[in-house]
């Protein structure tokens, strides 16, 4: 089983979509962090940049990450965010 998988980057939102997102931020991220092997999930607005969300999350393994990915990739947040530029780095711990 690999080590901790951490994710950190931004998540592009012009402003006319800001609002939609920011609503739908909330349960995103409680939904995020009740998932098994989720450690640390944060996304915040960017203090510096009006239209950056900041993401930070930090998983248990791989399989937990992977899981992760498919559950959001599958709701209502995927829908709100679809097709908003990401630019995210992943690091696995070993």
């Amino acid at each position: 089983m690999s080590g901790k998988v951490h994710l950190d980057g931004y998540l592009e939102v012009p402003p006319d979509r800001a609002a939609t997102v920011t609503q739908a931020l909330p349960d995103h991220i409680a939904l995020t962090r009740a998932e098994p092997g989720c450690l640390a999930f944060d996304v915040t607005p960017s203090p510096s940049e009006p239209n950056r969300f900041l993401v930070s999350e930090v998983f248990a393994d791989r399989v937990a990450f992977e899981a992760h990915q498919a559950r959001a990739k599958a709701s209502a947040w995927a829908e709100v965010t679809a097709g908003l530029p990401r630019h995210y780095t992943i690091r696995v711990e070993p």
